[in-house]
């Protein structure tokens, strides 16, 4: 009986602690993002830039930020795109707020691109599927490779979606 209780109370207490550290990130959707009145340009069809390469190129690289997101803890589902990886984790990536964004389409504005740094690494192999991820926003530019990003996140954690 007593070790029961002590079971139902160890589980209560991490139940507690998870729901606090959640509560600790503001979820946000894609269109936080966006400062009031811009209108990012739409996403078109992979048969489109398939017919129209000249239209790969990232649009829009000095899109406006919201400033007021700089130092916000915040919790904001996506998709990955490898940067880094380290014994088959992902330590760093772009998250973007659809699939294909980068490789297959032309990456979405500034404004719509974080670069998240997770030093505990994201497996490989759930890097296809959706994720949350929670963490410290910075507004902060950054020019890459595959695209510019306009927020930086250095993430406490990466999850899937579904979880």
């Amino acid at each position: 009986m007593i070790k029961n209780w002590l079971l139902g109370l160890t589980a209560l207490t991490l139940l507690s602690i998870s729901a606090a550290s959640a509560a600790d990130y503001r979820e946000v959707e894609w269109k936080s993002l966006i400062p009031e009145g811009y209108k990012p340009p739409v996403v078109r069809s992979q048969a489109y830039y398939d017919m129209n390469p000249e239209a790969m190129g990232q649009p829009e690289l000095n899109a406006p930020v919201v400033e007021a997101l700089d130092g916000q803890k915040i919790r904001i589902p996506g998709f990955v795109v490898q940067l880094q990886a380290e014994d088959s984790k992902v330590t760093e990536f772009l998250l973007v707020p659809y699939e294909g964004a980068c490789i297959h389409v032309p990456p979405p504005p500034p404004n719509q691109v974080l670069l998240v740094r997770y030093p505990e690494g994201y497996p490989m192999r759930q890097a296809f599927n959706p994720v949350w991820v929670e963490g410290t926003v910075t507004v902060e530019r950054a020019d890459g490779e595959l695209a510019v990003v306009g927020y930086q996140l250095d993430a406490a954690t990466v999850t899937p979606y579904g979880g």
